[in-house]
């Protein structure tokens, strides 16, 4: 089992020497943690296909301390693209470009553009400036699994696959990145996240969805994702659903009645932010209850109403 060590200077460190040596190391960012291994290294980058049991053709997230960094992993940037960057930088976007030559193909997947964000967090800025070159780093699971909020979901999913776990506290947004791409200069949907699409379309126009199918050119894009052990079902707040000690419920602000193995509440205070930042987290807590299934209720689709159905209808895909 991986030790997990507090996110201090000296730690964090010792983490970039280890990821300059080709190691992987887990750590946290705003959104979830990520599964880091030097993103210009390819031998490096397969150890994290390797611990995740992710398969070759799900591109991979590199991550920079500056959005000036970041711009040089990209081949071509259209206006509206460098006007996200302005505004969001460093934050939970990431924004999938035609990449450099410089970047592997193992990390695209072998797709000719690349995904690329720079966090907005005090210890994955200052990981990637010490380790002196791209991040590359999915969320610190195991595929297709619940993501991770704290350094302790990393540790009981990946035990000791990392070289280090570096523990920074639960992550404030709590949802992935959001992932754009770009038709010419008219931006396109790819993954709902921490940051809101409305914001988005304020800065850089109408955004178009991406189309459903083929090759994933971000991830988290594949149908069933995010996925607890137990089998997740959706409901509507208020719903008849019969209460059962072999099942959980995760409610959106209301405690609902009856004898359950777990019931968890995102925010009694209604907060589509605050329900983001304790998702996983909840959903964490109800699969340890060990229910057979977990009931789910929905929430508006705006704002990070929209990431948090994007992650619930990928947990109860089949």
């Amino acid at each position: 089992m991986t030790k997990i060590f507090k996110a201090s200077a000296p730690n964090l460190k010792k983490a970039a020497a280890i990821l300059k040596a080709g190691g992987v190391v887990a750590f946290p960012t705003e959104t979830v943690y990520g599964l880091g291994a030097d993103g210009l290294n390819p031998v490096a980058c397969a150890r994290i296909f390797e611990i995740k049991g992710r398969p070759r053709f799900d591109p991979l997230i590199l991550h920079e301390c500056t959005p000036a960094r970041a711009r040089r992993l990209f081949s071509r940037v259209p206006p509206a693209a460098a006007k996200l960057m302005k505004k969001f930088w460093p934050g939970p976007l990431t924004l999938v470009l035609p990449k450099a030559r410089c970047v592997p193909d193992i990390v695209t997947a072998g797709l000719p553009t690349v995904a690329v964000r720079v966090p907005a967090n005090r210890h994955a800025l200052a990981l990637v400036k010490a380790a002196g070159r791209p991040v590359a780093a999915p969320s610190a699971n195991s595929f297709g699994r619940l993501s991770p909020t704290t350094a302790a979901h990393v540790s009981k999913q990946l035990g000791g696959g990392p070289d280090m776990i570096l523990d920074g506290g639960k992550t404030r947004i709590g949802v992935e990145s959001t992932i754009i791409t770009f038709t010419g200069n008219r931006p396109v949907l790819l993954r709902p996240g921490g940051l809101p699409l409305e914001e988005i379309e304020k800065a850089a126009g109408p955004a178009l969805k991406a189309a459903a199918g083929g090759k994933p050119a971000a991830p988290g894009c594949l149908k069933k994702h995010y996925a607890p052990r137990a089998r997740l079902r959706i409901v509507a707040p208020g719903a008849a659903v019969q209460a059962s000690p072999s099942a959980a419920y995760l409610a959106f602000s209301a405690r609902p009645a009856g004898r359950w193995a777990a019931v968890k509440v995102l925010s009694r205070k209604g907060d589509l932010r605050e329900a983001a930042a304790n998702l996983f987290g909840a959903l964490h807590a109800l699969e340890a209850s060990g229910a057979a299934t977990i009931y789910a209720e929905k929430v508006a689709p705006r704002g990070l109403g929209r990431a948090i159905m994007d992650r619930l209808r990928r947990a109860a895909a089949r």
